[in-house]
């Protein structure tokens, strides 16, 4: 990739931690925290992304509330609304444009302290035909969830591995909200939120903060010994009105293939070491697995079967235990490239997976998948 650019630090304030804080203090921990790792003052800083969203913080203009806190005082800033990951990918296109040495891309959410995840997802909705029947994040999700399953025979047992293996992973993740050993029954006999989705099936609702420096290739070698290398990536946006859209190929797998080509990657079964997935609701991995390229349509349940996929797997996905341990919604796509940039740069403590070169970083916003991003990272 031309005017490489690298992930230089990274920082985290998980659910528990930043319950009883406000935006302000989170910003500036997360922000001086990832500083302090460079030995970088402020006064250093080239540009500034942060994002947050309106409707997901209470508050309108909600980038005002915290823009000194992650030092942007008489500095470049700019706001990626709705999706951390567009954060990452603005800031850096920043650094790319050879106009900044480094970038600093911040996003937080607290979901604690606003309407609920149908609430707020319903207004996604057109406000003619499908916002008044009550569409939302959850019944846009089951009515993908019962495609897939009736045309690719995938059983509820099988997502319900999904949220075993990922809660299972959390246990080593320090920043998390959900972790615990599960069982495939409790899974299954959990609350119906939406059929065949239950309670365990889905992301939890997180509060959390989370930052990370972006530098040029000259500028990274200066600060670290070890970065994490962007080698690829790419975004995609499908149809706004959610009957226009092909519910079980949307626009992930060109979003894939753009990030692939881009990093010279012919194969990511084998050619990708660890992967960083959201994945809102269980199935939802499977079906991604499968758009990813990780496996051939409709056999996403036989990579959750084999155990590829698991820790120890030879392709391990959500090691961090993923959006079913922890969901901040903006800004978990961002906590995605934070955890696969840690895998890189061997920093992953007890959810560190061993020998990665190369790790990729997945995330998605919107009913059903609507939008995805696709990051890879690597040595």
């Amino acid at each position: 990739m031309a005017n490489r650019v690298a992930i230089v630090a990274v920082a985290q304030i998980g659910h528990n931690d930043a319950l009883n804080k406000n935006i302000r203090d989170l910003s500036y921990e997360v922000t001086k925290d990832v500083l302090n790792q460079v030995g970088m003052k402020r006064e250093k800083l080239g540009t500034i992304i942060s994002s947050s969203s309106d409707f997901w913080q209470g508050i309108s203009c909600s980038n005002t509330y915290y823009l000194d806190a992650i030092g942007a005082y008489l500095k470049d800033t700019s706001k990626a609304s709705e999706d951390g990951a567009a954060g990452f990918i603005y800031g850096l296109m920043r650094v790319m444009s050879g106009h900044f040495d480094n970038a600093l891309v911040h996003a937080i959410t607290k979901s604690s302290e606003i309407p609920s995840l149908s609430t707020l997802t319903n207004l996604y909705a057109d406000p003619f035909f499908q916002r008044p029947i009550a569409l939302d994040d959850i019944s846009a999700a089951a009515m993908q969830a019962r495609l897939y399953t009736e045309k690719y025979r995938i059983t509820e047992e099988h997502a319900a591995k999904v949220v075993v293996k990922n809660l299972g992973n959390a246990i080593n993740n320090p920043y998390v909200q959900k972790a615990g050993k599960v069982t495939i029954d409790e899974v299954l006999m959990s609350q119906v939120m939406a059929h065949p989705i239950k309670a365990l099936d889905c992301a939890a609702y997180s509060d959390g903060t989370c930052a990370m420096l972006l530098a040029s290739e000259e500028k990274a070698k200066k600060l670290t010994k070890n970065p994490a290398w962007v080698k690829g990536v790419s975004w995609c946006v499908d149809h706004q009105f959610f009957g226009d859209r092909d519910l079980l190929d949307g626009v992930l797998r060109k979003t894939a293939k753009k990030a692939y080509d881009m990093a010279g990657i012919k194969n990511p079964r084998k050619e990708i070491d660890v992967a960083e997935i959201c994945e809102p609701y269980s199935f939802q991995e499977l079906l991604w697995y499968e758009q990813l390229g990780f496996c051939k349509d409709g056999e996403g349940a036989k990579l959750i079967d084999s155990g590829v996929t698991a820790m120890d797997g030879e392709l391990p996905v959500n090691p961090s235990g993923g959006l079913l341990a922890m969901n901040p919604y903006v800004a978990r796509g961002l906590f995605r490239i934070a955890e696969a940039a840690l895998q890189v740069m061997g920093k992953a403590e007890k959810r560190q997976v061993s020998s990665v070169k190369t790790a990729l970083a997945h995330a998605t916003y919107g009913f059903a998948g609507q939008h995805h991003s696709v990051v890879i990272l690597g040595k």
